[in-house]
């Protein structure tokens, strides 16, 4: 039955208007509160509505726990840390899992280049070694560069006979002559005469190579 209805019973209506009248007397004395309350919504609507967006960020793989010096790194080890982005550092690595570590990781730092181990000359030889090699002829050692593959020939400047000694020897590195480097062998140089390169030749390869190295003239030829 609606509370108006006349079959209402006298006491029903009464105890409903005896309500009605307490949810008023209740509202008008805390009307102070409930107006403060809408002014304080209304100023942080509008105060929301005014702030600048949040400044973009840019996740950066940072280390999740301290790492030692010599750690290899996990995915365990890292984590997604947001960081704006002027205050990203330069050097981050493309892919750290897997790569060691060669300083230590604090908890939170971004894992850089300078952190880690370099890629070994022998990543891409797999079974291969790699030789130090100094070339007498600088100008020929010049004209090598890193991925050339090449036929390392002995000669005696004393005999008539060559020998192949390595075959296929992948350059590895053809480090920048050092000014006291020649190749007739210059003065007044602590180096000897010639141009070093890093060759990468089978394991049964590097005795001929070292003997012929320190006891013939080497001579470098491509076959492609």
């Amino acid at each position: 039955m609606a509370p108006s209805d006349p079959a209402t019973p006298p006491g029903v209506r009464v105890r409903l208007a005896r309500a009605r009248a307490a949810v008023r007397r209740s509202v008008l004395r805390r009307r102070r509160l409930l107006l403060a309350l809408c002014l304080a919504v209304a100023v942080a609507a509008g105060l929301h509505a005014t702030m600048p967006p949040p400044p973009p960020r840019v996740l950066v793989m940072t280390a999740a726990s301290d790492l030692a010096a010599g750690s290899v790194v996990t995915p365990d080890d890292l984590v997604a840390t947001g960081f704006t982005p002027g205050s990203v550092p330069d050097g981050l690595a493309d892919d750290p899992v897997g790569r060691v570590l060669a300083a230590p990781l604090r908890r939170g730092e971004p894992v850089t280049d300078a952190r880690l181990v370099a890629p070994s000359l022998l990543e891409d030889y797999p079974g291969l070694v790699a030789v130090p090699v100094r070339l007498p002829d600088a100008g020929a050692a010049g004209l090598l560069r890193a991925g050339d593959l090449i036929d390392l020939v002995a000669a005696d400047p004393q005999g008539s006979t060559a020998t192949t000694v390595a075959t296929d020897a992948a350059v590895l590195a053809v480090p920048s002559a050092d000014p006291a480097e020649s190749g007739s062998g210059g003065s007044g140089g602590s180096a000897p005469p010639g141009r070093l390169v890093v060759l990468a030749v089978e394991p049964t390869e590097v005795a001929g190579v070292a003997d012929a190295s320190a006891r013939l003239f080497l001579t470098p030829t491509w076959r492609r």
